[in-house]
């Protein structure tokens, strides 16, 4: 699926003036770095059965320190003479192949003296799982730099070939650790971002991508007839898809949202209220669904949510490592991410595969938040 996005400036959408003129992308390879988050559920079998939570297209992270915790589990394992325990623990270094996404975009965009520039936050608390790409692209003589929104509106330009320079230096690819919360973007970072669309680089994402990763969008593919739009002829692939999805409900206005509505509010606890927003610690579960839905049901807000069907994996006893926190045995439930890399030049199709997991593990107390938030560990996958 294509999505064609003009950019409209921050002040043109204020104002509700459209350009004359639509800012078309001039980019010919387009990158992306997504990862699918699942839980396993319960059927009525009793057999797990993978539900999708949510796709990631901007900023998926924890590639790099996922890279590193299975040397942990393993370490810690021998230390306790488990060394056949230790054996079992999955390799797993989605680190590299991520780079290797990132380095195909460079290799394609077709200089070889350009660089990366990864969009940062001015106050990262997740650098070492950055860092550990950046490495990997080191390793590849592909030399990163890293750079604020404000920095780009600042030092950032375009030649009349929209090729992009940063602090005169030419960028093959955009990088996205930062823009992916409303809070994000200043009208300065908004104009940057405009900036960094209208060139050739690489961005990864670009916005059209980055949109299509939304609640809205998932909710969107989950209706009967788009996926089978989308893969025409692959009846088979449909229906794996579409066996991973559990329920998603539109809240637009009209009867579908309505009815939607009234089923959450006869049963809350089977049901999450999601935003259109990233980051984590956005949804709404329970007396606050209720009185949230109560809240929106007759203002045309409530079609910035969707509703989706809460997950119920079977918890197990496991021990979650903190600082200043003593190491008991508490209930948990684990949510598995599989990252993914897509590379496409023009209409080729130049990559696109699994090139890793992550694993997360958090108390059943908790209903929301990762492992940022300090509520969810990292954690690997143990075969029985």
């Amino acid at each position: 699926m294509v999505l064609v996005c003009p950019v409209v400036r921050p002040s043109e959408a204020v104002s509700g003036e459209v350009p004359s003129t639509f800012i078309f992308p001039t980019q010919t390879v387009f990158l992306g770095l997504n990862r699918s988050d699942y839980m396993f559920q319960l059927s009525a079998d009793g057999s797990p059965v993978l539900r999708q939570i949510e796709i990631n297209t901007i900023s998926a992270s924890f590639g790099g320190l996922a890279s590193r915790t299975p040397a942990v589990h393993r370490h810690v394992l021998s230390v306790l003479s488990k060394t056949k325990e230790a054996a079992k623990i999955l390799s797993n270094n989605p680190s590299k192949g991520l780079a290797l996404g990132i380095a195909k975009a460079w290799e394609l965009y077709g200089s070889a003296n350009a660089l990366v520039l990864l969009i940062a936050q001015e106050k990262e608390r997740n650098v070492f799982d950055q860092r550990a790409i950046e490495n990997e692209l080191l390793a590849r003589n592909i030399h990163v730099i890293r750079r604020r929104f404000e920095d780009v509106s600042e030092k950032g330009s375009l030649d009349q070939d929209r090729r992009l320079f940063m602090d005169g230096q030419e960028i093959a690819v955009v990088y996205f650790r930062d823009g992916y919360m409303p809070s994000q973007y200043s009208l300065q970072n908004w104009e940057a971002r405009l900036l960094l669309e209208r060139s050739r680089a690489v961005k990864c994402p670009d916005i059209a991508t980055q949109l299509a990763g939304t609640k809205k969008v998932q909710q969107e593919l989950s209706r009967m007839g788009v996926l089978e739009l989308l893969l025409p002829g692959q009846p088979e692939a449909v229906a794996r898809l579409r066996a991973t999805f559990a329920g998603l409900y539109s809240l637009d206005m009209g009867e579908e949202g309505d009815q939607a509505i009234m089923e959450a509010l006869a049963a809350p606890n089977r049901f999450v209220l999601k935003p259109q927003r990233e980051g984590g610690g956005n949804n709404l579960y329970g007396e606050e669904m209720v009185q949230a839905l109560e809240r929106l049901r007759d203002n045309e807000e409530r079609a910035s949510y969707i509703l989706m069907e809460k997950i119920e994996p079977e918890p197990f006893g496991n021990c979650l490592l903190r600082p200043g926190s003593p190491a008991r045995v508490v209930q948990c439930i684990s949510e598995l991410g599989i990252f993914g890399v897509y590379v496409r030049q023009g209409d080729t199709l130049v990559m696109n595969k699994h090139v890793g997991h992550l694993l997360r593990t958090k108390a059943i107390e908790h209903a929301d938040g990762g492992v940022a938030a300090g509520v969810a560990v990292l954690d690997n996958p143990y075969p029985a």
